[in-house]
């Protein structure tokens, strides 16, 4: 049972690039029994979190296809533009639908280390500071997984390839809380990325 299920927090997944670097949809890679977009779904869906969405963009028809019935997604014509204007597009979508929305949380399709009692943490600190952003603490700054109360729409609708989430949260510094993940926060991006995170998945399970 989800304790906070009435928070009204909407999870968006970007899974939106092109994966250059990589050569091959980083959305479909293998990860454990599925792939790095379930993984990351089932994560998000196993928080305390009001519903989750994904934005697709390169390769989305291959990966549609692989998406189960009854999974949330959209399309970002502008993905080109980075990982901001798939953010403002999934905001738009949030607001169109009409729902009572209090927060979006972002995060990445490419973070499989990330679990949902993170996510949770987010989501409690949120409740507790409902006008603060809640960000991931890196080493030099605040990242995604990310929490943007409602009175941060406008400026995420906003977002593109010029002004995205870095800098927004950059520029409001004194109103973001961030949080430690440990050592959970590793990104892929090139093939020895996945290679070296994925082994230390399985070293650790």
């Amino acid at each position: 049972m989800k304790s906070l299920s009435n928070n009204q927090i909407t999870i968006i997944i970007l899974a939106a690039g092109a994966s250059s670097r990589m050569g091959r949809p980083k959305q479909l890679l293998p990860w454990e029994k599925t792939s790095l977009l379930d993984h990351a779904i089932r994560t998000a869906k196993s928080s305390d979190a009001m519903e989750v969405i994904t934005v697709l963009g390169a390769n989305a028809d291959l990966i549609k296809s692989h998406l189960k019935e009854g999974e949330a997604y959209i399309e970002n014509p502008l993905w080109q533009s980075g990982l901001g204007s798939s953010i403002a597009c999934g905001v738009t979508e949030l607001l169109q639908s009409g729902k009572a929305i209090s927060g979006v949380l972002i995060m990445l399709a490419d973070q499989p280390l990330i679990d949902f009692k993170y996510l949770n943490s987010l989501i409690r600190t949120s409740t507790e500071n409902k006008n603060k952003i809640i960000a991931t603490a890196y080493k030099n700054r605040a990242g995604v997984p990310a929490l943007f109360p409602k009175i941060y729409f406008d400026d995420l609708l906003k977002l593109n390839k010029d002004f995205g989430a870095k800098q927004l949260l950059e520029r409001e510094g004194n109103e973001v809380i961030t949080i430690s993940t440990g050592h959970c926060i590793m990104d892929i991006d090139t093939e020895e990325d996945y290679e070296q995170i994925k082994q230390r998945n399985e070293t650790e399970i």
